[in-house]
């Protein structure tokens, strides 16, 4: 028997300032539902995740969420008032009994529980908030950018929770990454519209490129047969005027079809220009050394970064990343060793924080009162490479509209302030480019652009990034920050680091402040021969590999049918790929089982 959809909304509307958000858009979230949520930044893809959440009214329409199922949203600005530290905002949707599982969480994802809600940074609250929804366990998941200020091993932690959690997600990420691993279904919102495909990320963009084909072949055909009509009403309607009214009216009604049908989104017009040429060698570093207190950054590093160079610095959060950089560009003095820079460099920086926006002035303001870009006050032009502009003609160009120019930043979706930072960086010239966490919230399109337009820069750049999609795609030298001072150099991006590293992810030691309740795991672990994520594994692999059981029944059933084959190839290659997928999962769920089994009776 069919089970009930977790979650469907029905013939929703929803406006904002005028606008329309949504118009009788419907979906539904099956039980056991992966699915990517994808779009252009400022799509609405935020707005239907709270919608779905039952967080935002719409305007007409319904939401019904299935009797006993519990939806949970994942907050990107948690209010966290009346809490002192940030486990007890965790964990204050559990029970007393259940707060273990705050720990267990925030173990994987790298912060501190007693960490206080006064003095937490933003990421450490969104990580708190991430933990808050993992521990809580709820039927349906709504994760909104939960990889953002996560380090790379974090996120490993995070998608390996996901692939063998029961629950169904809907995910919205910018790590292409993570959305292949994890997701089996894509939701895409286009111009107000939302279409599902039940393909996972790792077909999207073939999936889209083939509906833009359609769409642009229906357009081709509609303009041809509208100057076709306008022809015949211009040569010939004057000596059929009684009897072609109704031929008239037709081209009336395919004028408005043309009229009425919403243009795609463009891509920013983005370039950096490259400007003067910087010196062949543009950092040379000879036995860098660097520690704060008992925390060593790096030691003994040689490096030497020439003209055109792509260098990513990876390693987890607080290794010393942006620490390492700013000793490169001579920001940071090291305790011992030299740094030289290279002649004529025009350095440019793109921040993770977004420090150089400030979110109460306006678009406009923000461009207009940057020293660097040669303007101030109001004025209504900007110098963009060397050239004037006006401030809302070059604001269009990376897809902001006029009345946007007026807003303030802080109305801006995450991705939306990220354009705005690379439009700043980009309208002036530069030759070496630091780009710490560029990716953070940019939809597919503008990251695609933004990897073209890096390998036809001509400078050089060092580059922080957790994405390791972005990381393969543009970075030439990888360094890796391994704890301890470690700071090793490896050839290529993410995967080729990985391949020489022998494939694991390097497990530096950050240093956090130890938590009883980790002392008492270590005892228990001492005791039983499990460590408390094992023991949690093993209790969970039974249900796991029961669900995968049913959901072989099921699959073998529907293959059971001799008309598939004959009627429907393709339904019958996916079900018998996702068979063999289950089986294979099944498999293994029992060996890890046998294993750790044998390993709490040893």
């Amino acid at each position: 028997m069919a089970r009930a959809p977790l979650l469907q909304i029905s013939d929703i509307a929803l406006t904002f300032g005028g606008d329309p958000v949504f118009e009788d858009l419907s979906l539904v979230v099956q039980p056991g539902d992966r699915v990517a949520l994808v779009g252009r930044n400022g799509s609405g893809k935020s707005t239907l995740m709270k919608v779905m959440a039952g967080l935002v009214e719409v305007d007409s329409g319904t939401r019904v969420a299935s009797p006993g199922v519990r939806v949970g949203y994942m907050e990107q600005d948690p209010t966290m008032e009346g809490f002192e530290t940030l486990g007890e905002y965790a964990s204050s949707g559990l029970d007393i009994d259940e707060a273990y599982k705050v720990d267990m969480v925030a173990e994987g994802l790298k912060f501190d529980p007693a960490g206080k809600v006064a003095t937490a940074s933003g990421g450490e609250r969104r990580r708190a908030a991430l933990a808050k929804l993992m521990a809580e366990a709820p039927e349906l998941m709504l994760l909104d950018e939960p990889t953002n200020h996560l380090d790379i091993e974090a996120i490993a932690w995070l998608e390996n929770e996901l692939k063998t959690t029961r629950a169904a997600f809907v995910l919205i990420s910018h790590d292409r990454a993570f959305l292949r691993a994890l997701t089996r279904a894509t939701l895409w919102i286009d111009r107000g519209a939302v279409r599902r495909a039940e393909e996972g990320f790792e077909n999207f963009e073939a999936w889209r490129d083939k509906i833009w084909e359609e769409e642009d072949q229906q357009r081709h055909k509609l303009n041809r047969k509208i100057k076709q009509e306008a022809r015949w009403a211009v040569e010939g309607i004057s000596a059929r005027r009684t009897r072609n009214q109704g031929r008239v009216r037709a081209l009336a009604d395919l004028r408005a079809e043309k009229a009425g049908q919403i243009k795609r989104q463009g891509t920013a017009a983005m370039a950096f220009d490259g400007g003067s040429t910087s010196g062949k060698k543009v950092v040379e570093a000879l036995g860098l050394t660097k520690s704060f207190g008992d925390k060593q950054i790096v030691q003994g590093l040689d490096l030497t970064v020439q003209r055109g160079d792509r260098i990513a610095f990876v390693g987890p959060n607080g290794v010393g990343k942006t620490t390492l950089i700013k000793m490169l560009l001579g920001q940071v003095e090291p305790d011992e060793g030299s740094v030289k820079l290279g002649t004529n460099l025009d350095i440019a920086i793109f921040d993770q924080t977004r420090a150089a926006l400030n979110p109460d002035m306006t678009l406009w303001e923000n461009l207009a009162n940057d020293p660097e870009l040669g303007v101030s006050g109001k004025s209504d032009q900007i110098m963009v490479r060397g050239n004037p502009k006006h401030v809302v003609g070059y604001l269009k160009e990376f897809l902001f509209d006029e009345a946007q120019a007026r807003a303030p930043v802080r109305s801006l979706s995450g991705g939306e302030k990220a354009r705005l930072l690379l439009a700043r960086l980009m309208a002036r010239e530069s030759n070496l480019l630091i780009l710490d966490e560029p990716t953070n919230d940019l939809d597919i399109e503008t990251l695609d652009l933004l990897q073209d337009i890096l390998g036809d820069y001509d400078g050089t750049v060092l580059l922080v990034s957790h994405d390791r999609d972005f990381l393969d795609r543009v970075a030439t030298t990888t360094i890796a920050m391994e704890g301890n001072g470690q700071a090793v150099v490896y050839a290529g991006g993410w995967t080729d680091y990985r391949a020489q590293r022998g494939g694991d992810f390097v497990e530096a030691k950050v240093a956090s402040k130890p938590l009883a309740k980790k002392q008492k795991q270590a005892e228990k672990k001492a005791a039983s021969g499990l460590s408390f994520t094992e023991k949690h594994r093993l209790e969970e692999l039974p249900g796991v590999i029961d669900q995968l059981g049913a959901e072989i029944t099921k699959l073998e059933e529907l293959l059971a049918d001799p008309e598939l084959f004959t009627k429907f190839p393709a339904k019958f290659q996916k079900a018998t790929d996702a068979l063999i997928a289950r089986q294979n999962a099944r498999s293994d769920a029992e060996e890890e089982w046998l294993m750790l089994e044998e390993k709490a009776a040893g």
